[in-house]
């Protein structure tokens, strides 16, 4: 066997281990013994529109079609239709034969990987970052390089970058807004970033390629925009899930877009429909793919969370709590009352309270508290976290 497969798979990610450890203490001493603020699973109910769509599907196509083969890359006018979605909400270039369909993000990004990275090539990525990245890149035979964000806004620092990206670097990979801390680049930001892509592709001689990972592109707060990566860079790989967006986190669709102006974009496009093939990525669930174009631009209640974020958030910060306040997404990044989070997380374990050390998202000394769960949830454990903060006299 391979030694390296063996060990990712006896070993789960922190989040899972977590996440079952809730579901045992839940069985052995009910349903209030804990509260489970770990995994990213949406709580909000997909929009009508999806259940509607697929009901149309099922009765109105046939099942050679609507259970078949897709082409490898994905059915030519769902492409489109996203390409055009695109192009009209961000005004933003978009091709449908640069789009590639995928079981979700994951896949997109180990697709996205696969394609540009050779051995030895480093990935930047602002820290905190969802951990999985160390696992998708070092599959490419890449190296995953965190750079830790600024404090306080976990804005990722545009300095350290500069300073960190060298004849190595290949990709800079964003993920806004941030699993975990919920931070959100904005336009200036981005446009920094992207003008020292473009200076230090020069300097070193080859392509830096940008590639972001999209899933909480709709879960934004307070008329916040999330900037659209292709209208600032032409090197840019955007890797999307509707996952979140539409509550679908388990149907597993998404999709890889190359900006159509891409340097060498045919051979790029290549490259990424042969990762695919390489690693078994073709044709990504076919009524899922049928279904996208009737919930382009749609939603789940993205105002549930909103009033989640507004009662973990203010009820945190009346305790005592250091918090970041969320811009999208749907975490809070709390920082440990004490220099050891795990410490923190045991601490907080014996109040009935589970969350994920920040250590596994590349930013020790913090936790990642999910609160896409339902609003009574928040309600219930609100007093813990209470008691918590008082086992630290805040």
């Amino acid at each position: 066997m391979n030694e390296r497969m063996r060990g990712l798979g006896a070993k789960k990610s922190i989040i899972r281990e977590l996440f079952e450890y809730a579901k045992t203490v839940r069985a052995e001493k009910g349903a209030d013994a804990i509260f489970d603020f770990t995994i990213g699973n949406p709580s909000v109910s997909a929009p009508k529109a999806v259940a509607e769509a697929l009901t149309h599907l099922i009765e109105t196509t046939p099942p050679v079609i609507l259970h078949g083969y897709t082409s490898a890359q994905g059915d030519p006018a769902v492409r489109e239709a996203i390409a055009s979605y695109i192009r009209d909400t961000y005004k933003a270039p978009a091709e449908a034969d640069r789009i590639y369909m995928t079981a979700g993000a994951a896949a997109a990004l180990c697709i996205s990987f696969h394609a540009i990275l050779n051995p030895g090539d480093e990935v930047i990525v602002p820290a905190p970052y969802f951990p999985e990245y160390k696992v998708f890149v070092e599959s490419a035979g890449g190296t995953l390089r965190p750079i830790p964000s600024l404090q306080g806004s976990m804005k990722p620092d545009i300095d350290a970058i500069r300073a960190a990206i060298n004849e190595k670097t290949r990709i800079l990979l964003l993920n806004s807004p941030n699993n975990p801390s919920g931070a959100v680049i904005d336009g200036e930001s981005l446009a920094a970033l992207c003008a020292l892509l473009e200076e230090k592709s020069e300097t070193f001689g080859h392509t830096i390629y940008l590639v972001g990972d999209e899933p909480y592109r709709e879960l934004v707060y307070d008329g916040i925009t999330v900037p659209y990566l292709t209208n600032y860079y032409k090197n840019t790989i955007v890797c999307y899930s509707f996952s979140k967006s539409l509550s679908l986190a388990g149907e597993r669709i998404g999709y890889v877009l190359l900006h159509p102006e891409c340097e060498n974009a045919d051979d790029v496009y290549a490259a990424i429909c042969g990762a695919g093939r390489a690693l078994g990525y073709v044709c990504a669930p076919s009524m899922l793919q049928f279904l996208i174009p009737y919930c382009l631009g749609r939603t789940s209640d993205v105002s549930i969370y909103a009033k989640n974020r507004g009662l973990l958030y203010e009820g945190l910060s009346s305790f005592g709590f250091e918090c970041v306040k969320p811009e999208g997404a749907f975490y809070l990044f709390l920082k440990s009352p004490e220099p050891d989070a795990y410490a923190f997380l045991e601490k907080a374990k014996a109040h009935g309270l589970l969350f994920v050390p920040g250590d596994d998202f590349g930013y020790p000394g913090y936790v990642r508290v999910a609160y896409c769960v339902q609003s009574e949830t928040i309600e219930k454990a609100l007093p813990r976290f209470s008691a918590l903060a008082k086992d630290y006299n805040l």
